[in-house]
C-alpha cells in the first residue's frame, strides 16, 4: 500500500506544486486536500475536504484519520499586517490544524513550510520570521511521529501549475539565475517532502541544500 497524505494550500503556489508531485508519485496512494475552496483538479488519487476554516476541524477527525503524512503548504503574507493579526493567521491557524491532525493521526509525519530566514530563536528583528520560528518550535513539541520544517527559498515553477501569477512567471526564472544557492525546483520540494515521510531525515529544519539532497532519494 502507498502513502496516504494530507495537503493544505493547494490553491496557492507551493501547495499546487507539491500536489502535482504527490499525484504523479508511484509511492503515493491518496492525497486528501483540505481547504476552504476546491483546488479545481480531478485525479484518481485526489480527495477533497472543504472546511469553513482550520479552527473547525473537530467534526472531521474521521476523515483525517489513518494518514502517513501531512504537508502544511498554506501560507499568508505578512505585508500590511501587525504582529497580532499575522500571529492569528500564521501561528494560531497552523497549530489548530496540526492539533486536529495529531488527534486523528498522531503517527503521521507533519511537514510545515515556513521559509528561508525563519527565526528559530523567536527574538529577531523581523516580525514574520519570529512568528514562523515560534510556529516551527511549537510543532516540533507536538509529538508527531516525525516533524519537519521546510525553508525553501526561490522555487521554480513546475509545468502544469495554474496558480502562479504572471509576474511570478517572469521574475522567478530571473531570480533563480541570479541566486542559485537559494533556488530549488517545485519538483524537488515535493519529492523531498515525500521522501521525508518515507525515509525520514536526521534534522527537522530542512534548508535548500537539504531539499536538493532529499529529492534525490
Amino acid at each position: 500500500m502507498g502513502m496516504k497524505l494530507i495537503l493544505t494550500g493547494a490553491t496557492g503556489y507551493v501547495g499546487e506544486g507539491v500536489l502535482l508531485e504527490c499525484l504523479a508519485h508511484p509511492g503515493v496512494e491518496q492525497v486528501l486536500v483540505v481547504g476552504r475552496r476546491t483546488c479545481g483538479r480531478q485525479h484518481a488519487k485526489l480527495r477533497e475536504l472543504l472546511v469553513k476554516d482550520f479552527f473547525s476541524l473537530d467534526a472531521h477527525l474521521e476523515e483525517l484519520r489513518g494518514h502517513d503524512g501531512c504537508f502544511f503548504c498554506a501560507g499568508v503574507s505578512s505585508i500590511g499586517k501587525d504582529e497580532a493579526e499575522f500571529t492569528r493567521l500564521a501561528y494560531d491557524t497552523t497549530l489548530a490544524f496540526a492539533k486536529a491532525v495529531h488527534a486523528a493521526s498522531p503517527q503521521a509525519t507533519f511537514i510545515y513550510v515556513s521559509g528561508g530566514g525563519t527565526d528559530s530563536t523567536e527574538k529577531g528583528r523581523l516580525m514574520w520570521a519570529r512568528v514562523k520560528g515560534r510556529t516551527e518550535n511549537e510543532l516540533a513539541r507536538m509529538g508527531f511521529g516525525q516533524q519537519f520544517n521546510f525553508r525553501p527559498g526561490i522555487m521554480t515553477i513546475t509545468p502544469g501549475m495554474r496558480n502562479p501569477k504572471w509576474w511570478m512567471r517572469l521574475l522567478v526564472p530571473v531570480s533563480a539565475v541570479l541566486m542559485p544557492r537559494i533556488t530549488c525546483t517545485m519538483r524537488q520540494v515535493g519529492l523531498a517532502m515525500i521522501n521525508c515521510v518515507a525515509k525520514g531525515y536526521p534534522v527537522n529544519v530542512v534548508e535548500v541544500k537539504d531539499i536538493k539532497r532529499l529529492a534525490e532519494g
